[in-house]
């Protein structure tokens, strides 16, 4: 029961601090630490977050003109632009990584039968990854191009309520297919990929693993049709085939056969072709697992556009990491409390209403019921008119 705590301090008691401590302790974040602790840097950055600050100064601003709630808040120590980029350039950004991935943990049981548009039980991931583009001459540390630098976020999207179980931040020369090796196969779960990720080698890994891909061929890719399965034309299918690879590396690195999809998309009449391992499936429902993968780029457009992660508050490459991984945590922690309050308001909603009453005291559920509404409550019948 709410007792007059503020909406941001409220928010925050979704937050599993023992697990935070531990993510403290692991990387020693407060070795020497007399004031400002990690709590009070993630309290801040996530603060931030949450009602779109554009800088330190700006994030020093707001909070001093608060300074006696900042106590209500979490917050226990001065907030001072110098104290907090001297922490996100000193505190492991680790720490927060690791807490992130805890808050994934949580969230994703609770999306666990949220459907994505298509009938299968099955957990369905699409993996992408998305640039951010900065400037060579302040991050030298992220190298792109010769005159360009950039980090990578890669990611691994839950379909299911659209949570990242997997992210991986690198410099702008990693390749994208490079993080196939990093991933722990799932066995039973599908993975969705467009076709920068194809490299049967590995792919042939996720196979024996008991993991299903689906992604599309490149145009060089050489195969030999065994068996053709009747489709319904109707639908936009062309063909559904069972093949093998040929050609002069293609068969070492995966040896079994694949199952060939052509399809014409009837809404651009483009003919896609598909690869995957799964033989069960119809072949309509492939196709829509992979229009599915589409998620994933809206997930890197929604981010961009309602998260801080496109402009930094620090230089250095652990403070671009700690941003990054702290606003996916409101990310989460937003989803997490949409779930747990059995909102049915999207995250755009609700985060635009908690960057304007982070400083209430009304209860958190009833702020959130009470604004978000399908229905307006309004007296029609003592309505009057302007015009008669």
């Amino acid at each position: 029961m709410n007792q007059g705590k503020l909406v941001f301090a409220q928010l925050m008691q979704h937050l599993p601090l023992t697990t935070f401590r531990r993510c403290v302790g692991r990387y020693r974040g407060e070795h020497k630490v007399q004031s400002f602790s990690c709590l009070d840097q993630f309290l801040c950055m996530a603060f931030a977050q949450l009602t779109f600050r554009e800088s330190l100064r700006d994030i020093e601003a707001c909070l001093r003109a608060q300074h006696t709630k900042l106590y209500h808040l979490g917050i226990r120590s001065r907030v001072a632009r110098n104290t907090l980029a001297n922490a996100n350039a000193m505190r492991d950004w680790r720490i927060y990584a690791d807490f992130a991935q805890s808050l994934i943990g949580i969230a994703r049981p609770l999306y666990v039968d949220e459907p994505f548009g298509v009938d299968l039980k099955d957990t369905v991931y699409a993996l992408d990854a998305t640039t951010i583009d900065l400037c060579l001459s302040v991050f030298p540390w992220a190298p792109f191009q010769s005159t360009k630098a950039a980090v990578k976020l890669h990611t691994l999207l839950d379909l299911r309520g659209n949570i990242p179980a997997f992210i991986h931040i690198s410099n702008g020369k990693m390749h994208e297919v490079s993080i196939l090796d990093q991933l722990v196969p799932e066995p039973g779960a599908f993975y969705i990929m467009d076709r920068g990720f194809l490299d049967f080698g590995r792919l042939y890994r996720f196979h024996q693993a008991g993991s299903f891909f689906v992604t599309r061929a490149k145009s060089n890719t050489k195969a030999q049709r065994r068996y053709s399965h009747r489709v319904d034309r109707s639908t936009g299918l062309i063909c559904d085939q069972t093949i093998f690879l040929t050609g002069v590396y293609s068969p070492q690195d995966y040896e079994a056969p694949l199952r060939r999809i052509r399809f014409k998309d009837p809404d651009t009449a483009k003919t896609l072709i598909f690869l995957t391992n799964n033989f069960v499936l119809p072949a309509f429902t492939i196709t829509e697992l992979y229009r599915c993968r589409w998620q994933v780029e809206l997930f890197f457009k929604w981010i961009k556009q309602h998260l801080r992660i496109k402009a930094f508050f620090g230089t250095s490459e652990n403070a671009v990491k700690s941003q990054i991984w702290i606003a996916v945590s409101v990310y989460v922690l937003v989803a997490i409390v949409r779930k747990r309050l059995k909102l049915s308001a999207s995250l755009y909603q609700i985060l635009q209403i908690l960057s304007l009453t982070m400083f209430e005291r009304m209860p958190l559920d009833q702020l959130l019921a009470q604004t978000i509404t399908d229905e307006i409550a309004t007296n029609s019948d003592k309505q009057l008119f302007l015009f008669e």
